[in-house]
């Protein structure tokens, strides 16, 4: 499995059977909605690392899909995939946090690089998320061994004084200084 799940949404059948047996061959983990309304309710039901979403749908369009789909989770990579591109439909898209933007007819070899950058982009951030994790217990760790450090040094610091201080006391021999050393 390529470690993504995709959810493919278009009102176009020909479409969506096309994504999904190129995707499958690729090893995604992928689900279809046949429109815009049937993929909030998976949205609302399941976590998608992709979604290709055709931008023209009746009722919910690919930017409503988008929309929920960011609200859900700011992890979800957003495609759309249109047959009108415009340069303002993309810009809108973008600003709303699309991952990316193709034109119909799609082209899977092109489709399929932007879904290995995604993947790639996901794996560096949970990387990164477990080095952080990683790095974030070891400081832990080396925290609390520095405060024992510190503690024991205290201790011994404060043994050696008295060690001292009985080893430069009057009034006893110096075997019986010595014993008392070494009792501390």
């Amino acid at each position: 499995m390529n470690g993504l799940k995709i959810l493919v949404v278009d009102d176009d059948a020909v479409t969506r059977s096309l994504l999904t047996k190129r995707l499958t061959k690729e090893s995604y983990d992928v689900e279809t909605a046949e429109d815009g309304a049937k993929a909030l309710d998976l949205i609302d039901q399941r976590s998608y690392d992709v979604i290709l979403t055709d931008l023209m749908m009746p009722q919910v369009d690919g930017i409503g899909v988008l929309e929920a789909a960011k609200k859900i989770s700011i992890k979800t990579e957003v495609i759309l995939i249109t047959a009108h591109a415009s340069l303002a439909n993309a810009i809108e898209a973008m600003k709303k946090g699309a991952a990316d933007y193709l034109q119909k007819p799609i082209n899977m070899d092109e489709l399929i690089l932007r879904l290995q950058k995604i993947r790639h982009t996901k794996t560096l951030i949970k990387n990164a998320a477990d080095l952080r994790e990683a790095m974030d217990v070891t400081e832990k760790n080396s925290a609390e061994t520095i405060q024992r450090l510190e503690l024991m040094v205290n201790e011994l610091e404060t043994r050696l004084n008295r060690i001292a201080h009985i080893l430069k006391a009057h009034g006893l021999t110096a075997d019986e200084r010595i014993q008392k050393a070494l009792a501390q």
